[in-house]
């Protein structure tokens, strides 16, 4: 029986559980961080600096040490998935982490392609952007469940003309 759908570990973890779904009507496969990580809160990153300079009118000065502190954390899975050409793992938040965790994954819903599984720069490793909004800093532990993923086909328009192969890991199709 050859594949169709699922998911592997990346070579570089050993110790992790491969996404599974919770229910037999679950539509999501629950993603688990691999590695215990602190995700800090906006407001320790630098937020509440930029809200006091647009709240005063003042001229706010953005610089490469602040944008490095304002943006999401890179939480990995050490699972990568492989599916047909015509499907992509659609990566949503889970529906407690907003309410529960003050967490939401910054880029809205991941899209995992097809061709990122194997690539030669990451192995295909699906890694969850995450940014937490609470208060505090939110501690993760290894095992805790942090994003769903959920197979899905797409469309091509009739004159569809991309022939580029995938050169790289995360973000590499915008290069």
């Amino acid at each position: 029986m050859s594949k169709v759908r699922g998911f592997e570990k990346v070579s570089t973890f050993e110790d992790i559980n491969l996404p599974k779904r919770a229910t037999k009507s679950a539509a999501g496969y629950d993603f688990e961080s691999a590695v215990d990580i602190v995700i800090p809160s906006i407001w320790r990153q630098g937020i509440a600096k930029v809200l006091k300079a647009v709240l005063s009118k003042e001229v706010l000065t953005v610089d490469a040490n602040m944008q490095k502190e304002l943006k999401a954390t890179l939480v990995p899975t050490g699972v990568k998935s492989y599916m047909g050409d015509d499907e992509f793992l659609q990566i949503a938040n889970r529906s407690s982490n907003p309410l529960k965790n003050f967490l939401v994954l910054t880029n809205g819903v991941g899209i995992i392609d097809s061709d990122y599984y194997n690539n030669a720069e990451n192995e295909g490793h699906i890694m969850i952007q995450l940014l937490n909004f609470g208060l505090t800093d939110k501690h993760i532990k290894k095992g805790d469940r942090i994003a769903q993923g959920i197979f899905l086909p797409f469309l091509k328009a009739d004159n569809d003309s991309a022939k580029t192969e995938r050169t790289g890991g995360f973000g590499s199709s915008g290069k």
